[in-house]
């Protein structure tokens, strides 16, 4: 008997026409195969450039503030830290509403406005960066409104996960995330080319001096060249604009998944109200956070992030209204669900390391290697000479997390193989290896007045890093798509992306910090701490023999 006709099935129909599909059975074979599978891979096709898009714009403040520092803007290095923290900690928080949109706006009303909503940041960033003078807070802003961008992976996944069935989730998912985070890579490799170019000629404003050398993937950039950094932002608009049109036009609303979406104006408002309400605990604890004269500097990193997300849920909570209200309440419906609380620390592991080490490179690359490091005549180590030797943070930094998102889509195939939890039990137990090495390689690095003679084994271990964190995300995203019901999955997977994305806040803390100390090692000891301890939690719940899901 044909699939389709089996008891409790409906008949095979023609593919739905315009942008709302009624009826949606991707596990149904013969549905999938004459109708579906068209659907699902053009949404998914078109939400790869969309993503890599945020990713692009969200990540961007990882290459400007090394910029800034070449063209010596009247910055500190701690100050350019707190830029590229902002962005992490905002995309972060922007995940939580984010995860919950799709239910609530439906997918093509969603990724259309989030992906036209990187316009602003885009834009404003690059009227910014034409102003040194102007004050540290103004680039501030545009770092935290830069973190729209980071939200979107998160309705971005929750959406495609709705469009596959269970048996193609971990390649479908790795292929839109990772894909889609070449947006790291991108940027990196985009912004230094389109900083040394007049990319708008007299729209795009006059260019700046390089004060110290910079770089690009083909080498160096030297003193005193010419350069456009507000392109940084510039570029973006480029792709954006061709971008939101065909997500418009392209993609579509699963009604099953999204039944009261109403009106795409109605929708955009939905979409609106809840994002900027993420703002508002976003900038309370930046502001308890964050050192004088930005903010007051009374919390401790550890205790902001979770007041941080707790204020994010209940401001999302007691705000809606309606049926939005409904929606939301029945969403965190998740959070009873031991597996959202388990699969949350591993994906921690996995996007947490990719995304924190993507921000926190190119600063690293300079600060370690970029100066010599030699006592002082009262025998004090001093880390300020300039390194003639030194490796560009711009030339290297985009191997790591162009390797880390080129191998997850392998990630997510090896893990429909084979199983998820197998294949991330592997990669934690090789991350711990990885974060101890490059923690001591780090450690000699900053004690050594030829720093860069440990460039080359700092970076290959560093891509191993990337390397075992993107075949983990393929392999998580398998097991949250088999443990998880359809109408839970995708709000699990943006719950999770939301807090493994305060990697991008928390890495670059912690590795300043460490630098900062004289001890960049103990950043790394740590993270090798938790992966150990992660590896524990995979195996507990889906590896032991009595597993409460054995290997999704």
């Amino acid at each position: 008997m044909n699939a389709s006709t089996h008891a409790g099935t409906r008949p095979v129909q023609g593919a739905p026409r315009g942008p709302d599909v009624e009826d949606w059975r991707p596990e149904d074979d013969a549905f999938w195969e004459s109708t579906g599978k068209k659907i699902a891979y053009r949404n998914l096709w078109i939400s790869i450039p969309a993503l890599l898009c945020g990713f692009a714009v969200w990540g961007m403040w990882g290459i400007i503030t090394v910029q800034m520092l070449n063209l010596g803007f009247p910055f500190s290095k701690e100050e350019l830290f707190t830029l590229t923290a902002i962005a992490g900690i905002s995309g972060a928080t922007m995940r939580i509403p984010a995860s919950f949109l799709i239910r609530l706006a439906g997918g093509r009303n969603t990724i259309f406005l989030t992906t036209a909503m990187l316009l602003s940041p885009a834009i404003g960033t690059g009227i910014a960066l034409q102003h040194p003078e102007w004050p540290l807070w103004a680039f501030q802003l545009m770092a935290l409104w830069s973190g729209v961008g980071g939200g979107n992976f998160a309705s971005s996944m929750s959406n495609i996960s709705t469009f596959f069935p269970k048996r193609l989730q971990g390649t479908a998912l790795g292929l839109n995330a990772g894909l889609g985070n070449f947006g790291v890579t991108t940027m990196q490799i985009v912004i230094p080319l389109v900083m040394t170019l007049p990319l708008l000629g007299a729209f795009g404003g006059e260019p700046m001096t390089l004060v110290k050398d910079s770089g690009w993937i083909f080498g160096k950039i030297a003193a005193g060249t010419p350069t456009w950094i507000q392109n940084a932002g510039f570029a973006w608009v480029l792709s954006l604009v061709p971008l939101s049109l065909l997500c418009w036009f392209g993609m579509n609303n699963l009604k099953t998944v999204s039944p009261a979406t109403g009106s795409p104006i109605a929708a955009f408002m939905k979409i609106t109200y809840l994002y900027t309400l993420a703002f508002i605990p976003t900038i309370g604890m930046l502001y308890l956070y964050l050192p004088a004269p930005t903010g007051l500097g009374v919390l401790n990193m550890w205790v902001a992030i979770p007041l941080d997300i707790v204020a994010a849920l209940l401001v999302m909570r007691l705000a809606a209204f309606g049926t939005m209200k409904e929606n939301v309440a029945k969403q965190f419906a998740i959070f009873s669900n031991r597996h959202t609380w388990s699969m949350t620390a591993l994906y921690v592991v996995t996007f947490g390391s990719f995304i924190g080490f993507s921000m926190a490179l190119p600063l690293a690359i300079t600060v370690i290697f970029g100066f010599q490091h030699v006592p002082d005549a009262a025998g004090v180590m001093t880390h300020t000479i300039k390194n003639p030797n030194a490796p560009s943070a711009l030339t290297y930094a985009w191997i790591g997390p162009f390797v880390g998102a080129a191998i997850r889509p392998l990630g997510g195939w090896i893990s429909d193989k084979v199983g998820g939890s197998i294949v991330t039990q592997i990669i934690s137990a090789v991350m711990v290896g990885a974060s101890v090495a490059v923690g001591y390689v780090m450690m000699q690095a900053y004690g050594s007045a030829t720093p860069e003679q440990y460039f080359p084994t700092f970076l290959g271990l560093f891509i191993l890093l990337f390397a075992a964190s993107g075949i983990g995300n393929g392999s998580t995203f398998r097991t949250v798509g088999v443990i998880f019901d359809r109408t839970q999955a995708g709000p699990v997977l943006g719950w999770t992306s939301a807090v493994a994305a305060y990697g991008a806040f928390i890495a670059p803390v912690v590795i300043g910090d460490q630098i900062k100390a004289g001890t960049p090692q103990i950043a790394m000891y740590g993270f090798a701490v938790f992966y150990a301890v992660c590896l524990i939690v995979n195996w507990w719940f889906y590896l032991r023999r009595n597993a409460y899901v054995k290997n999704p």
